[in-house]
């Protein structure tokens, strides 16, 4: 849809969505409903529909602010007026765009491309309620009360679960294909509506009088408990959806023009809600089956027992003890298939202080040169001056300077230009080749969170190699490359069979990360050690776990590397080790099971709800 700007296509008059802008009335009524965030491809209505609210906003006089993309800090929280700072000779405070949109909304477009750090100050100051700045001579708090509105295309990019939760609704927002509906769209949009018509008269009245009546809303104590329910049934985290859903029913209440909330509300409302919290979809139960008679049971019981004895005098080799199959798996061969990928969860790795010129989309670091986002001026010199920061560090001694027409800057006066940049890391795949993860497809599995990794590894644009261990040895398959297909070649060609050597495997990790830092003194690495942990090989004669532990205690003293072990263990068996979480421990590094690397996709909650 075009922009408003052009069209004038107002808030009645925006079609076919009618729960999107339900959801924005309910904000509207209730600011503790907890915003609204909406999803969904390009043209389909996300901007256009915000723009048209926003006219509604204005009758009411409450304040809408729009975040644009390139915001920094000061921008947000507010810092020195310097016009008005050089005319009076002292530091004046100009207000931030969160102090702007006190009692209001604040609108963040394409919400998943901003920077970790400026949404992280947005939602603090908004759980505060409250804005406090402390910054070049100035501390100051101010209220901060106000209703976040944002956009986001999933094509575009993620979105962190921690964010997500902290909106109070969402709403996907799918396209239009019925051919009728287009040709309506399109015609309302050729039209020009002017100001203010009568049926957003009406939006406007019906909005302040919920406001009044939402005060006598009652929430009976069986609602609250149908409320619970929900949430418990959907399995979400914590309590917010209880509260934001409590809430948001009595606004719907309200906007009904009613006084007592009922079950049915609840269901209309719900969803706006749950969909974005929802982490378990419950199967349908099973359909109810007539009692068999008890002849029949008998009769099935013996059955069951006469096959079990046929079973057992030739046992397959799966039903075999584990230890069993892995003695055999030992001495047999065998290339696996890459299974099945999936989205990897986010992987958030701290921040180091090296400056350095950095590429790819992994870690934030600073940098040398010009390139690079501005985040905060210095005093400390660097190789960029920063203008605005300097001249608001002089502004408050011009009078006592004898400023006539020119700005008198002294050197106590600069600023210098922190900047950062996301880097590539050189991820190091130490995979496991022995004959137990052969056992009941682990290197299938494995095989398939490796090429998930990958495609992650793509994404961020990190360096990649690989070492395998089996039989006795470890070996680099793949030295550090750019090239994906490569890896993924290697991939596939990975054997499976023989002994544990995870000291070895170790081992060969170290000198490979010290070759590499000779190189690239200034690199940093991510380990990823998939394993079973069944280590039954020594490389010097002594105990294998006094090995291990020397090991990862000499690994883990290199400050530029971090590392993530992933256990293959099937560990709903009797007898497990867990030796890979030891080795975890030792490493000082993450620990995962395999499938705890699956991300919550909300492109499949997106697809598993419509609206």
């Amino acid at each position: 849809m075009p922009y408003l700007k052009k069209y004038s296509l107002s808030f009645s008059d925006f079609i076919f969505q009618d729960i999107a802008k339900l959801a924005l009335l309910l904000n509207a009524i209730e600011p503790r409903c907890g915003g609204v965030l909406f999803i969904g491809k390009k043209g389909t209505g996300k901007s256009t529909l915000l723009k048209a609210f926003k006219k509604i906003v204005s009758f009411l006089d409450y304040p809408f602010i729009e975040v644009p993309m390139s915001v920094t800090e000061e921008a947000l929280l507010g810092g020195i007026n310097i016009e008005e700072t050089l005319n009076q000779g002292k530091r004046i405070y100009q207000r931030g765009l969160l102090g702007k949109a006190q009692g209001g909304f604040l609108l963040v477009e394409d919400i998943n491309l901003f920077p970790n750090d400026i949404l992280s100050l947005i939602f603090e100051v908004q759980s505060r309620g409250e804005n406090i700045v402390e910054r070049e001579g100035i501390t100051l708090r101010e209220p901060a009360n106000f209703i976040i509105l944002a956009t986001m295309n999933l094509e575009e990019g993620e979105f962190s679960s921690h964010f997500l939760d902290r909106f109070g609704m969402c709403v996907i927002m799918d396209d239009i294909k019925d051919k009728e509906r287009r040709k309506e769209i399109i015609r309302l949009n050729l039209q020009d509506f002017g100001n203010l018509r009568k049926d957003e008269e009406e939006i406007v009245k019906g909005i302040l009088r919920s406001k009044e009546l939402i005060k006598e809303v009652k929430l009976p104590d069986e609602i609250k408990d149908y409320i619970i329910e929900l949430a418990l049934k959907s399995a979400v985290a914590g309590h917010r959806a209880d509260i934001f859903l409590m809430h948001a029913v009595k606004a719907y209440t309200a906007y009904l023009g009613e006084k007592e909330v009922k079950k049915e509300y609840v269901d209309e409302v719900a969803p706006l809600v749950l969909v974005h919290r929802k982490r378990l979809i419950e199967p349908p139960p099973p359909p109810q089956q007539e009692e068999e008679p008890q002849e029949e049971k008998e009769e099935q019981k013996q059955n069951q027992e006469k096959e079990k004895k046929e079973t057992k005098q030739k046992e397959p080799l799966s039903s075999l003890p584990e230890g069993s199959i892995e003695r055999f798996s030992q001495e047999k061969e065998e290339v696996f298939p890459v299974g099945e990928s999936f989205k990897v969860k986010r992987i958030l790795l701290k921040k180091d202080r090296i400056i350095r010129e950095a590429v790819g989309r992994r870690t934030k670091t600073k940098i040398k040169g010009r390139g690079g986002r501005f985040v905060r001026s210095l005093i400390q010199e660097r190789e960029e001056v920063a203008i605005s920061a300097t001249i608001r560090a002089a502004s408050p001694f011009q009078i006592v300077r004898g400023r006539k027409d020119k700005l008198i800057i002294k050197e106590e006066d600069l600023r210098y230009k922190e900047k950062e940049r996301k880097m590539r890391h050189i991820v190091i795949f130490v995979v496991d080749g022995s004959g137990s993860m052969g056992v009941e497809n682990r290197m299938i599995q494995t095989k398939g969170a490796i090429l998930s990794l990958l495609m992650d590894c793509y994404q961020k644009r990190d360096k990649i190699a690989m070492i395998v261990f089996r039989k006795d040895r470890a070996e680099t398959v793949l030295p550090p490359t750019s090239s994906h297909e490569l890896a993924l070649k290697r991939l596939k060609e990975i054997p499976t069979g023989g002994k544990t050597p995870l000291s070895a495997g170790l081992m060969e990790t170290y000198n490979l990360i010290r070759r590499l830092k000779l190189k690239e003194p200034y690199s940093r690495f991510l380990i990823f050690l998939i394993t079973d942990g069944k280590a039954n090989v020594s490389l010097t004669g002594k105990s294998v776990f006094e090995e291990l532990q020397s090991l990862c205690s000499l690994l883990s003293s290199i400050s530029s590397a971090d590392f993530i072990v992933i256990d293959t263990e099937k560990k709903n068996k009797f007898i497990r080790m867990d030796i890979a979480f030891k080795v975890a421990e030792w490493l000082n590094a993450r620990y995962y099971l395999v499938e705890d690397l699956k991300a919550d996709s909300l492109l499949a909650i997106a697809r598993a709800y419509k609206l």
